[in-house]
Formats: C-alpha cells, sequence, structure tokens
C-alpha cells in the first residue's frame, strides 16, 4: 500500500511560498494568498511543514470541533478539503482558514460575514483591497465589542451595587431574628 505521501507526489507542483499540494494546474495566485494567511495564522512550530495535509479527525480534535461542524463549514464554502476517495484531506490553507472562521465566530461575525471576508482572499487581483475591506470590518466588529464592554461594565457596577444593597438588608433582617429569638 502505498503511503499518502507518495500517493500525492504528483499533486505536488512549486508556487512562491513553496511546494503546495493542488489537483490542478491553475495560477499560483490563490495559494500565495492562501500561504500568506496561513504564515501569518501560523505559530511557526515546526509541527505544520507546508505541504502538511490533516484529516477531519486531526482539525476536529485540534480544535475542539465536531466533524459534524467541519462538514457544516465545507457545506457553506467556508473550507474546501481535498478528496481521496471517500477521505478529506485539508491543507495548511484549510487549517488556517478554520482557524479564521472559530476566531471570526469567537469575536461575533456571522458566517455570512466570515465567508465574506475569507472570500475576498480568494480573488486574484491583489491584496491590498482586501485588506483594505477585512481591516474596516475588523475594525467596525472593535467598535462594536468596545461599545459592548461599556455596557458590560455598567451592567457589572450596577449590579454590584444592587448585590451590596441586598447583602446589607438580608444582614439586617438575619441580625433582627437572631434578636428576636434570644427574647
Amino acid at each position: 500500500m502505498r503511503s499518502l505521501t507518495a500517493t500525492l507526489e504528483p499533486f505536488r507542483r512549486p508556487c512562491m511560498e513553496g511546494w503546495q499540494v493542488t489537483e490542478s494546474d491553475e495560477p499560483a495566485a490563490e495559494a500565495q494568498i492562501g500561504a500568506v494567511i496561513a504564515d501569518k495564522l501560523e505559530d511557526d512550530d515546526g509541527l505544520h511543514p507546508r505541504g502538511s495535509l490533516f484529516s477531519i479527525g486531526d482539525l476536529a480534535r485540534e480544535f475542539d470541533v465536531t466533524l459534524r461542524t467541519l462538514r457544516f463549514y465545507e457545506d457553506k464554502g467556508l473550507i474546501s478539503p481535498r478528496r481521496e476517495g471517500l477521505n478529506r484531506l485539508y491543507s495548511r490553507r484549510d487549517r488556517a482558514r478554520l482557524k479564521l472562521v472559530l476566531m471570526g465566530k469567537r469575536v461575533g461575525f456571522s458566517l455570512t460575514e466570515i465567508k465574506g471576508m475569507l472570500d475576498l482572499y480568494d480573488l486574484r487581483d491583489g491584496q491590498v483591497a482586501q485588506l483594505k475591506v477585512a481591516l474596516d470590518r475588523f475594525n467596525d466588529r472593535i467598535a462594536i465589542l468596545e461599545k459592548q464592554k461599556k455596557e458590560i461594565e455598567q451592567a457589572l457596577m450596577e449590579l454590584r451595587r444592587t448585590t451590596a444593597v441586598v447583602s446589607g438588608l438580608l444582614k439586617e433582617k438575619e441580625e433582627k431574628e437572631a434578636g428576636a429569638r434570644r427574647s
């Protein structure tokens, strides 16, 4: 039985960022943009060199998501693993996109918004416009989160103040009841 690496060897081709596993001879622009994003997201620990492939189980364990979640993201076009028979093979680019999806969800972006931002990176007309749009969206989200943070801090202050008042009232009632029992 051939190893996965040997099986995929015919699909390897060079691009500016190094060797990528692909299934077509399309221009390398998409791979280059994906590689740049992956490089920015990877913590370059040497565990995921270029050309690394991951199974659905690998990514599910690493990011603590279910297999169903990964399949859902695939159905929504957020990630697009390659197929070898019935097996899904995720590239570093897919891994980076998944990381962005999960980060986007964590900070409050909808899947539609996340897909829109990810799709910007698939355009082949350069990165400046895409990065500007993404930056605007990130700054908008920061403003929303800052406002929510301020509202949460105000709510916490009010709750703490109310808790202090209620605690004081409870203490008075308990002392009154204890005094009545002694009499």
